[in-house]
C-alpha cells in the first residue's frame, strides 16, 4: 500500500510559441483544464504503475473539485481520505512554451487545510508514504514522523522549494529533488563538497538517507550512505514537461512497495517519466505500467 498526503489541484493550462518575459504579453495557441497537483499527480502515477494507492487531502466544495479527482478515482485510487473544504480546490496556472518547458503559479486554496489531523486520520502503517511540499510542512513533518515511529518508508519530494523545509530532509528514507531544487538545499544545509555529487555523497553521509536527484533528459542519479547510482533517461523530443518529476515519484514510490532493487525502481521511474513528456497535461499523461514496460523493451 503506498499512501500519498499531499496537494490536489485542477491544472489550468495554456500553449504560447515561447514563454513570456516579466511584464510581456504573449498569444496562446490553446487553452484546456486537466486535474493536477503534485500529490495528486504522484497518486495516480503511483496507481497506474500497479500499486495499492490511497490519497489523503482536500478540496473545496466548487466546481472544480470533482474534475480535480476525476482520474484518481477512474484510476482506481482510494480517496476516502480526502476532504471537503470551506476554501477553494486548489489551482495550478501553467504556460507551456513552444519547446515543452512550462511556468506554473499555484494557489494551494483547499490545499492548505491539510493538517496534522489528516496525518492521524490516516493512521499510518508498514507502508510507503509519499509526500511534497504543496501542503502545510508542519503536516508534512508529522507525516514524516508518523512514518519513521510506525515503520513505514518515507518518500519526500522535494518540490516546490521551500527554504524552511531543509530541516525535514533528513527525516526522510529517500528524498527527491530536481537538480535546481537539490542545488538550493544544499547551500542551506551548508553541505560542502566540490560539486553536486560530492553534496549528494555528503548528506547521504551524514543522515544515513538516500538522495534521489533528477536531471531531466539526462536522467537520475542517487546517493545511498553506500553508493551513487546513475540511470539513463529515455531518448524523446518532449512536448510537455509538465507532471514529468511527478510520475517519476509516483513510479519510484511503486517500485519500491514492490520490492524492486533501487537500480531498477529507478529505471522505471526514469522511463515514465520521459514518456510523461510525450502528450500534454500532467495527469493525462501519466503513462501506464504497459507502456513503461514497452519503452524499456524497446530501449534495449
Amino acid at each position: 500500500m503506498i499512501t500519498v498526503i499531499g496537494s490536489i489541484n485542477l491544472d489550468l493550462i495554456a500553449t504560447v510559441e515561447r514563454l513570456p518575459s516579466p511584464g510581456e504579453t504573449v498569444p496562446g495557441d490553446s487553452f484546456k483544464t486537466a486535474p493536477g497537483g503534485k500529490g495528486a499527480n504522484q497518486a495516480l502515477a503511483a496507481a497506474r504503475a500497479g500499486a495499492s494507492v490511497r490519497m489523503i487531502g482536500s478540496v473545496g466544495s466548487d466546481a472544480f473539485a470533482r474534475e480535480a479527482t476525476a482520474l484518481l478515482a477512474n484510476g482506481g485510487v482510494d480517496l476516502s481520505g480526502v476532504h471537503g473544504s470551506d476554501q477553494p480546490t486548489g489551482v495550478a496556472l501553467i504556460l507551456v512554451g513552444g519547446d515543452g518547458e512550462n511556468v506554473i503559479a499555484v494557489v494551494p486554496g483547499a490545499n492548505g487545510t491539510v493538517n496534522r489531523e489528516a496525518v492521524v486520520r490516516a493512521g499510518i502503517a508498514q507502508e510507503h508514504v509519499v509526500l511534497q511540499h504543496e501542503v502545510p510542512l508542519d503536516t508534512v513533518e508529522a507525516a514524516l514522523d508518523a512514518a519513521r515511529a510506525s515503520g513505514a518508508v518515507s518518500l519526500l519530494n522535494t518540490a516546490p522549494f521551500r527554504r524552511e523545509a531543509s530541516r525535514l530532509l533528513a527525516k526522510a528514507d529517500y528524498v527527491i529533488a530536481n537538480e535546481t531544487e537539490f542545488d538550493l538545499y544544499a547551500a542551506t544545509l551548508a553541505l560542502g563538497g566540490a560539486d553536486r555529487l560530492a553534496q549528494m555523497r555528503a548528506f547521504a553521509e551524514k543522515t544515513g538517507r538516500t538522495v534521489v536527484v533528477t536531471l531531466g533528459g539526462e536522467g537520475v542519479i542517487a546517493a545511498t550512505p553506500d553508493a551513487m547510482l546513475k540511470v539513463e533517461a529515455l531518448k524523446i523530443t518532449p512536448i510537455d514537461t509538465v507532471g514529468a518529476g511527478d510520475t517519476f515519484c509516483g513510479y519510484l514510490a511503486a517500485g519500491l512497495s514492490a520490492g524492486l532493487p533501487l537500480e531498477q525502481a529507478l529505471r522505471r521511474a526514469a522511463a515514465a517519466g520521459s514518456l510523461a513528456c510525450l502528450k500534454p497535461g500532467a495527469q493525462p499523461a501519466i503513462p501506464t505500467a504497459g507502456e513503461v514496460d514497452h519503452a524499456l523493451t524497446g530501449s534495449g
